[in-house]
């Protein structure tokens, strides 16, 4: 695997990477639009930092479907957002979850160092933005959906294979247009694009991902597949089944999770660590005392 480096931060086999989520939208499926509010926003930051987040991940666009947001609203909720956070946290690695180019130049001149295209390429200047500005790029698999509509019957020979035929196309273009290979992840979407049948497909074969050798991210957190899967659970009655499948990604090698539960996530990704035997036991007096 490909070490993956983000501002200047490096994670290698082991060292998994929690990346927490900041909605600036009213109508986000999680918190519905606890953290709309800039002040909102800003405060969950602070709190995921203290938490001990690697990465924020900053969006003004919910993925379903709901009322248009332009450009220059999308800036407005994302660049200013950011400009603040890189003066309060200088050291915190920000990305931003867009698909438009506009955005994407406008959050980098702020001063984010990753630009998460969850629409997987709809907006082939977004790459080139992140070449441009010498950022990361997160390169998705969406099933060939445009931004913001849920897939209806899709269908795939075998789901795994193309996410890794997409995204791997994708990752070796940034790299061509100049984005640092060890800047590039690769993320399977799970839901987006796919029905809970083809996510828990691309979760058990997320070592076919891995084994490309680059770095993969996962966005797993109360997601539509957890719910279905466990009988139709409600979103705030996800986080276990969650954490089941983040411990399976997390087996497999997916370095970065993006999430809602940062203290929990850690925990679980902490005794992966060590189960592998990347990361020492925080404490040893068992039968030692």
């Amino acid at each position: 695997m490909t070490v993956l480096r983000l501002r200047d931060r490096q994670f290698g086999p082991g060292q998994f990477a929690v990346m927490g989520i900041v909605n600036r939208t009213p109508d986000s499926f999680y918190d519905k639009g606890a953290t709309f509010a800039f002040q909102a926003a800003l405060s969950r930051v602070d709190d995921l930092v203290t938490q001990g987040v690697d990465i924020v991940d900053i969006g003004g666009v919910k993925a379903a479907p709901g009322e248009p947001v332009s450009v220059a609203e999308e800036i407005e909720r994302t660049a200013e957002l950011v400009t603040a956070v890189r003066a309060a946290h200088p050291q915190l690695i920000i990305s931003v979850d867009t698909w438009r180019h506009e955005v994407g130049e406008a959050v980098c001149r702020a001063g984010a160092d990753l630009l998460n295209d969850a629409w997987g390429g709809y907006d082939p200047e977004l790459a080139e933005v992140a070449a441009a500005q010498h950022v990361g790029i997160v390169c998705t698999h969406v099933g060939y959906v445009a931004p913001r509509t849920r897939p209806h019957r899709i269908q795939y020979d075998d789901v795994t294979a193309d996410a890794i035929s997409h995204t791997v196309g994708l990752a070796e273009r940034a790299a061509q247009l100049g984005v640092p290979r060890e800047s590039i992840l690769i993320d399977p979407a799970h839901d987006f694009g796919k029905n809970t049948y083809h996510s828990l497909q691309l979760t058990r074969e997320l070592d076919r991902m891995v084994d490309t050798g680059w770095p993969v991210l996962v966005s797993l957190s109360n997601k539509d597949f957890v719910g279905e899967t466990l009988g139709g659970l409600p979103t705030d009655q996800r986080l276990i089944g969650t954490l089941a499948a983040t411990a399976i990604a997390a087996w497999h090698g997916a370095v970065v999770h993006r999430v809602h539960n940062v203290h929990e996530t850690r925990q679980v990704l902490d005794m992966i660590a060590s189960i592998q035997g990347h990361r020492p036991p925080g404490r040893t007096t068992r039968g030692l005392a």
